[in-house]
Protein backbone atom coordinates (compact mmCIF):
# COMPACT_ATOMS: atom_id res chain seq x y z
CA UNK A 1 0.00 0.00 0.00
CA UNK A 2 2.77 2.69 0.98
CA UNK A 3 4.84 1.56 -2.17
CA UNK A 4 1.53 2.30 -4.74
CA UNK A 5 1.00 5.21 -2.99
CA UNK A 6 4.42 7.29 -3.04
CA UNK A 7 4.02 6.40 -6.71
CA UNK A 8 6.63 2.91 -7.11
CA UNK A 9 3.25 0.49 -8.25
CA UNK A 10 5.95 -2.02 -9.39
CA UNK A 11 7.85 -2.38 -6.44
CA UNK A 12 4.70 -3.38 -4.97
CA UNK A 13 3.74 -5.50 -7.17
CA UNK A 14 7.19 -7.26 -7.46
CA UNK A 15 7.00 -7.65 -3.75
CA UNK A 16 3.99 -8.97 -3.45
CA UNK A 17 4.89 -11.87 -5.88
CA UNK A 18 8.00 -12.80 -4.40
CA UNK A 19 6.20 -13.00 -1.36
CA UNK A 20 3.24 -15.42 -2.72
CA UNK A 21 5.71 -17.23 -4.67
CA UNK A 22 7.86 -17.92 -1.06
CA UNK A 23 4.47 -18.67 0.38
CA UNK A 24 3.23 -21.25 -2.23
CA UNK A 25 7.30 -22.87 -2.78
CA UNK A 26 7.57 -23.30 0.94
CA UNK A 27 4.01 -24.41 1.52
CA UNK A 28 2.43 -28.08 1.30
CA UNK A 29 0.89 -28.56 -2.13
CA UNK A 30 -2.33 -28.69 -1.58
CA UNK A 31 -5.61 -27.17 -2.78
CA UNK A 32 -5.84 -25.58 1.01
CA UNK A 33 -2.41 -23.76 0.45
CA UNK A 34 -3.85 -22.64 -2.93
CA UNK A 35 -6.80 -21.29 -1.94
CA UNK A 36 -5.11 -19.02 0.77
CA UNK A 37 -2.24 -17.96 -1.90
CA UNK A 38 -5.34 -16.74 -3.82
CA UNK A 39 -6.89 -15.17 -0.54
CA UNK A 40 -3.38 -13.40 0.10
CA UNK A 41 -2.98 -12.45 -3.52
CA UNK A 42 -6.30 -10.86 -3.16
CA UNK A 43 -5.44 -8.41 0.20
CA UNK A 44 -1.90 -7.67 -1.78
CA UNK A 45 -4.13 -6.21 -4.88
CA UNK A 46 -6.83 -4.14 -2.74
CA UNK A 47 -3.64 -2.79 -0.95
CA UNK A 48 -2.30 -1.82 -4.35
CA UNK A 49 -5.50 -0.29 -5.34
CA UNK A 50 -5.69 1.62 -1.82
CA UNK A 51 -2.62 2.71 -2.54
CA UNK A 52 -3.40 4.09 -5.88
CA UNK A 53 -6.47 5.35 -5.09
CA UNK A 54 -5.28 7.44 -2.00
CA UNK A 55 -2.59 9.01 -4.22
CA UNK A 56 -5.05 10.00 -6.95
CA UNK A 57 -7.22 11.62 -3.81
CA UNK A 58 -3.69 14.00 -2.48
CA UNK A 59 -3.14 14.18 -6.16
CA UNK A 60 -6.70 15.49 -6.79
CA UNK A 61 -6.71 18.18 -3.45
CA UNK A 62 -3.97 19.74 -4.73
CA UNK A 63 -4.84 20.32 -7.39
CA UNK A 64 -8.29 21.65 -6.25
CA UNK A 65 -5.87 23.83 -4.17
CA UNK A 66 -4.00 25.30 -6.48
CA UNK A 67 -6.77 25.85 -8.93
CA UNK A 68 -8.55 27.77 -5.88
CA UNK A 69 -5.34 29.93 -5.89
CA UNK A 70 -4.99 30.31 -9.39
CA UNK A 71 -8.31 31.42 -9.68
CA UNK A 72 -7.90 33.88 -6.62
CA UNK A 73 -4.62 35.91 -8.19
CA UNK A 74 -6.52 35.96 -11.59
CA UNK A 75 -9.70 37.82 -9.84
CA UNK A 76 -7.40 40.24 -8.44
CA UNK A 77 -5.30 40.57 -11.97
CA UNK A 78 -8.51 41.22 -13.71
CA UNK A 79 -9.90 43.69 -10.98
CA UNK A 80 -6.63 45.65 -11.04
CA UNK A 81 -6.69 45.88 -14.46
CA UNK A 82 -10.20 46.95 -14.74
CA UNK A 83 -9.66 49.86 -12.05
CA UNK A 84 -6.65 50.57 -14.46
CA UNK A 85 -8.89 50.83 -17.41
CA UNK A 86 -11.85 52.68 -15.06
CA UNK A 87 -9.14 55.42 -14.39
CA UNK A 88 -8.22 55.70 -18.03
CA UNK A 89 -11.53 56.02 -19.14
CA UNK A 90 -12.29 58.85 -16.14
CA UNK A 91 -9.36 60.76 -17.47
CA UNK A 92 -10.09 60.80 -20.89
CA UNK A 93 -13.83 62.19 -19.94
CA UNK A 94 -12.27 64.89 -17.17
CA UNK A 95 -9.58 65.57 -20.42
CA UNK A 96 -11.92 65.82 -23.12
CA UNK A 97 -15.06 67.64 -21.04
CA UNK A 98 -13.78 70.19 -17.99
CA UNK A 99 -10.23 70.69 -19.21
CA UNK A 100 -11.63 72.57 -22.76
CA UNK A 101 -13.89 74.62 -20.75
CA UNK A 102 -11.84 75.40 -17.85
CA UNK A 103 -9.27 76.67 -20.41
CA UNK A 104 -12.13 78.73 -22.63
CA UNK A 105 -13.18 80.17 -19.31
CA UNK A 106 -9.42 81.27 -18.35
CA UNK A 107 -9.21 82.77 -21.71
CA UNK A 108 -12.14 84.55 -21.74
CA UNK A 109 -11.27 86.02 -18.20
CA UNK A 110 -7.65 86.77 -19.70
CA UNK A 111 -8.78 88.76 -22.59
CA UNK A 112 -11.51 90.62 -20.45
CA UNK A 113 -8.64 91.57 -18.38
CA UNK A 114 -6.32 92.61 -21.16
CA UNK A 115 -9.04 94.94 -22.70
CA UNK A 116 -10.22 96.93 -19.64
CA UNK A 117 -6.57 97.61 -18.77
CA UNK A 118 -5.53 98.74 -22.51
CA UNK A 119 -8.66 101.01 -21.91
CA UNK A 120 -7.40 102.40 -18.85
CA UNK A 121 -10.47 101.27 -17.17
CA UNK A 122 -10.70 99.09 -12.92
CA UNK A 123 -10.52 95.59 -13.63
CA UNK A 124 -13.72 94.50 -11.60
CA UNK A 125 -12.23 92.48 -8.93
CA UNK A 126 -14.85 89.00 -9.66
CA UNK A 127 -12.74 89.22 -13.06
CA UNK A 128 -9.48 88.83 -11.95
CA UNK A 129 -10.83 86.24 -9.03
CA UNK A 130 -12.22 84.61 -12.17
CA UNK A 131 -8.75 84.48 -14.32
CA UNK A 132 -6.73 83.43 -11.02
CA UNK A 133 -9.10 80.43 -10.14
CA UNK A 134 -9.41 79.42 -13.45
CA UNK A 135 -6.00 79.16 -13.45
CA UNK A 136 -5.93 77.47 -9.95
CA UNK A 137 -8.67 74.46 -11.44
CA UNK A 138 -6.69 73.76 -14.29
CA UNK A 139 -3.00 73.34 -12.23
CA UNK A 140 -5.09 70.86 -9.62
CA UNK A 141 -6.74 69.09 -13.25
CA UNK A 142 -3.74 68.41 -14.22
CA UNK A 143 -2.78 67.01 -11.31
CA UNK A 144 -5.72 64.94 -10.89
CA UNK A 145 -5.31 63.31 -14.43
CA UNK A 146 -1.52 62.79 -13.87
CA UNK A 147 -3.09 60.58 -10.71
CA UNK A 148 -5.67 58.69 -12.75
CA UNK A 149 -3.46 58.32 -15.89
CA UNK A 150 -0.89 56.92 -13.26
CA UNK A 151 -0.38 52.71 -14.29
CA UNK A 152 3.05 51.41 -13.46
CA UNK A 153 3.81 48.06 -13.83
CA UNK A 154 3.81 46.25 -10.12
CA UNK A 155 7.19 44.35 -11.52
CA UNK A 156 8.97 42.97 -14.38
CA UNK A 157 8.59 40.68 -17.11
CA UNK A 158 10.83 38.18 -14.93
CA UNK A 159 9.11 38.77 -11.87
CA UNK A 160 5.72 37.62 -13.32
CA UNK A 161 7.77 34.62 -14.46
CA UNK A 162 8.36 33.51 -11.26
CA UNK A 163 5.00 34.17 -9.85
CA UNK A 164 3.71 32.06 -12.73
CA UNK A 165 6.04 29.24 -11.14
CA UNK A 166 5.51 29.63 -7.86
CA UNK A 167 1.39 28.86 -9.07
CA UNK A 168 2.41 25.99 -10.62
CA UNK A 169 2.40 26.84 -14.14
CA UNK A 170 6.26 25.26 -15.94
CA UNK A 171 7.07 28.83 -17.37
CA UNK A 172 11.02 28.75 -19.23
CA UNK A 173 12.38 32.98 -19.97
CA UNK A 174 14.84 33.68 -22.48
CA UNK A 175 16.22 37.01 -23.01
CA UNK A 176 18.01 38.08 -25.92
CA UNK A 177 19.94 41.10 -26.14
CA UNK A 178 21.11 43.64 -24.10
CA UNK A 179 18.78 44.52 -21.35
CA UNK A 180 17.92 48.36 -20.97
CA UNK A 181 15.77 51.00 -19.56
CA UNK A 182 12.76 51.30 -22.25
CA UNK A 183 10.32 54.15 -22.47
CA UNK A 184 8.05 54.07 -19.84
CA UNK A 185 4.76 53.50 -22.28
CA UNK A 186 6.67 50.90 -24.14
CA UNK A 187 8.04 49.06 -20.26
CA UNK A 188 4.47 49.23 -19.33
CA UNK A 189 2.95 47.29 -22.59
CA UNK A 190 5.37 44.69 -22.56
CA UNK A 191 4.88 44.37 -18.51
CA UNK A 192 0.93 43.95 -19.55
CA UNK A 193 1.18 41.50 -22.54
CA UNK A 194 3.49 39.02 -20.47
CA UNK A 195 1.09 39.32 -17.44
CA UNK A 196 -1.76 38.57 -19.53
CA UNK A 197 -0.48 35.84 -21.77
CA UNK A 198 0.53 34.31 -18.59
CA UNK A 199 -2.68 34.72 -17.62
CA UNK A 200 -4.58 33.19 -20.19
CA UNK A 201 -2.03 29.98 -20.41
CA UNK A 202 -2.59 29.31 -16.94
CA UNK A 203 -6.67 29.43 -17.12
CA UNK A 204 -7.14 28.12 -20.62
CA UNK A 205 -4.21 26.13 -21.38
CA UNK A 206 -4.28 23.50 -18.26
CA UNK A 207 -1.21 21.46 -17.22
CA UNK A 208 0.86 23.06 -20.67
CA UNK A 209 4.45 24.85 -20.66
CA UNK A 210 5.11 28.12 -21.63
CA UNK A 211 7.95 29.50 -23.31
CA UNK A 212 8.58 33.36 -22.70
CA UNK A 213 10.68 35.01 -25.17
CA UNK A 214 12.30 38.80 -25.14
CA UNK A 215 14.58 39.77 -27.47
CA UNK A 216 15.92 43.76 -27.05
CA UNK A 217 16.34 44.56 -30.76
CA UNK A 218 18.87 41.88 -32.07
CA UNK A 219 16.39 40.21 -34.18
CA UNK A 220 17.36 36.68 -32.96
CA UNK A 221 13.35 35.94 -32.47
CA UNK A 222 11.76 36.63 -35.61
CA UNK A 223 11.59 40.43 -34.91
CA UNK A 224 13.22 43.32 -36.76
CA UNK A 225 16.37 44.85 -35.72
CA UNK A 226 15.71 47.53 -33.34
CA UNK A 227 12.62 46.61 -32.17
CA UNK A 228 11.26 44.47 -28.92
CA UNK A 229 10.22 40.96 -29.54
CA UNK A 230 7.95 39.45 -27.07
CA UNK A 231 7.03 35.90 -27.56
CA UNK A 232 4.81 33.24 -25.23
CA UNK A 233 3.88 30.47 -26.52
CA UNK A 234 1.90 27.06 -24.30
CA UNK A 235 1.61 23.89 -25.81
CA UNK A 236 -1.67 23.62 -24.60
CA UNK A 237 -5.47 22.66 -25.65
CA UNK A 238 -5.87 25.11 -27.95
CA UNK A 239 -7.53 24.30 -31.14
CA UNK A 240 -6.09 25.79 -34.56
CA UNK A 241 -9.89 24.82 -36.14
CA UNK A 242 -11.20 27.14 -33.19
CA UNK A 243 -10.10 30.64 -32.38
CA UNK A 244 -11.23 31.82 -29.65
CA UNK A 245 -13.16 34.93 -29.27
CA UNK A 246 -11.14 37.83 -28.34
CA UNK A 247 -12.07 38.83 -24.83
CA UNK A 248 -11.34 42.43 -22.60
CA UNK A 249 -7.34 40.99 -22.34
CA UNK A 250 -7.07 40.36 -26.03
CA UNK A 251 -8.71 43.25 -26.86
CA UNK A 252 -6.90 45.67 -24.52
CA UNK A 253 -3.32 44.23 -25.81
CA UNK A 254 -3.87 45.03 -29.35
CA UNK A 255 -5.05 48.41 -28.46
CA UNK A 256 -1.75 49.19 -26.17
CA UNK A 257 0.30 47.62 -28.85
CA UNK A 258 -2.11 49.87 -31.77
CA UNK A 259 -1.09 52.87 -29.82
CA UNK A 260 2.82 52.29 -29.99
CA UNK A 261 2.64 51.84 -33.48
CA UNK A 262 3.73 47.93 -32.78
CA UNK A 263 1.76 44.56 -34.11
CA UNK A 264 0.27 41.62 -32.23
CA UNK A 265 -0.12 38.13 -33.07
CA UNK A 266 -2.32 36.48 -31.08
CA UNK A 267 -4.06 32.85 -32.25
CA UNK A 268 -3.84 29.29 -31.57
CA UNK A 269 -0.74 27.26 -33.44
CA UNK A 270 -1.06 25.05 -36.14
CA UNK A 271 0.99 22.54 -33.81
CA UNK A 272 -1.51 22.83 -30.99
CA UNK A 273 -1.45 25.26 -28.02
CA UNK A 274 -1.37 29.26 -28.39
CA UNK A 275 0.88 31.91 -29.32
CA UNK A 276 1.62 35.83 -28.48
CA UNK A 277 3.75 37.53 -30.83
CA UNK A 278 4.14 41.36 -30.04
CA UNK A 279 6.62 43.25 -31.49
CA UNK A 280 7.11 47.15 -30.22
CA UNK A 281 9.19 49.64 -31.48
CA UNK A 282 12.02 50.95 -29.04
CA UNK A 283 13.11 54.10 -28.37
CA UNK A 284 15.12 56.36 -26.12
CA UNK A 285 14.16 55.63 -22.39
CA UNK A 286 12.24 58.66 -20.77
Amino acid sequence: HTAARVGHRGVAAAGGAVFLAGYVATGPGTQHVAERAGLLAGWFLCAVVTGLADRNWQAYLRQTEQRALEAERTREEAALRRAGEERLRIARELHDSLTHSISIVKLQAGVAVHLARKRGDEVPPALLAIQEASGEAMRELRSALQVLRADEPTGTPALLVERARAAGLAVDLTVTGDERPLPRAVDLTAYRIVQEALTNAARHAGPAKVRVRIDYGTGNTGGAVGELAIDVDDDGAADPDRPPVPGTGLTGMRERVGALGGTLSAAPRAEGGFAVRARLPLGEAV
